[in-house]
């Protein structure tokens, strides 16, 4: 079999700057993201600043008269 041939990894150029081009894509889109985030702070499901119900008289369950 001719050496050339037998040879692995001939396209390794290509792949190489598939990789390397999917990468600076995915820093630049989590760049973005991370600038948006700072942007505009968004409430986390953690901050809740909604105020309580009120109070109203408590009854007891008919089961307790």
């Amino acid at each position: 079999m001719d050496p050339r041939k037998a040879r692995q990894g001939l396209n390794g150029g290509r792949i190489l700057t598939i990789l390397v081009s999917s990468l600076i894509l995915a820093m630049i889109v989590w760049g973005a993201v991370e600038l948006y985030g700072q942007m505009r702070p968004g409430r986390g499901f953690m901050d809740d600043n909604s105020t309580p119900p009120t109070s109203t008289e408590s009854q007891p369950p008919p089961s307790a008269t």
